[in-house]
């Protein structure tokens, strides 16, 4: 316990600069997937390749290349910006094609007569969209969105390799200066992941409930 004790100020400095990370990067994935869902779907057939390139190249490079590019490319090409900044539009980037692909399976879920119902009354593709088709795409898929969210929580720890003194790089200070009690300090780090992840898992668990029974 004195490792942790003495440590606590740098964990308390990593766990909340997590949570900044995981706030910024979880709203702004959350943005760009529901912009990239829209595309997905879109009548116009260059929206829906552009969104598809976009889905498949970055779900699937590294999540390691893609800090790589924030940290180490970006100022390369004249983007000045701190690391922190640019760890989050990392984080951001690779997460919001999996936002979009959990919301584009929560618009298929959706029943075609909604869509329907909503041209026939004169509602452009827009408007079928956000007024009926995603309010409902949404709720239905809320728990996957915060298993996403929960795998960006731990993705966070990948900043730490790119000058982001988050929970995980702040643990690697810690065990620095103590060496003789790694497995206390790694435990501690986990404690604080849990704070995150277990009430975002028990939220998820609660919404599928609630949502089955509205069903």
């Amino acid at each position: 316990m004195d490792a942790i004790i003495e440590g606590l100020p740098l964990f308390i400095d990593g766990f909340l600069r997590t949570l900044s990370l995981l706030g910024v990067a979880g709203v702004g994935a959350l943005i760009i997937g529901i912009f990239i869902a829209a595309m997905r779907i879109s009548p116009v057939a260059s929206l829906r390749l552009i969104a598809t390139a976009y889905t498949e190249l970055v779900r699937n490079t590294p999540l390691t290349l893609v800090l790589f590019g924030c940290a180490f490319v970006l100022p390369y090409l004249g983007v000045r910006l701190d690391y922190f900044t640019l760890a989050a539009i990392g984080l951001t980037v690779y997460t919001s094609p999996f936002v979009a692909e959990a919301l584009r399976s929560g618009v298929n879920g959706v029943s075609v007569g909604q869509a329907e119902a909503a041209r026939s009354i004169g509602l452009t593709f827009g408007q079928t969209l956000g007024f009926v088709v995603m309010p409902q795409a949404i709720r239905m898929v809320i728990p996957p969105l915060i298993n996403v969210f929960i795998a960006l929580t731990k993705n966070t720890s990948v900043a730490g390799g790119f000058f982001v003194l988050e929970l995980f790089a702040q643990s690697r200070r810690v065990i620095n200066d103590r060496g003789d009690e790694v497995l206390a300090i790694l435990l501690a780090v986990a404690a604080f992941y849990l704070i995150i992840t277990v009430p975002l898992g028990l939220i998820a668990g609660a919404i599928e409930k609630r949502v089955a029974v509205l069903r």
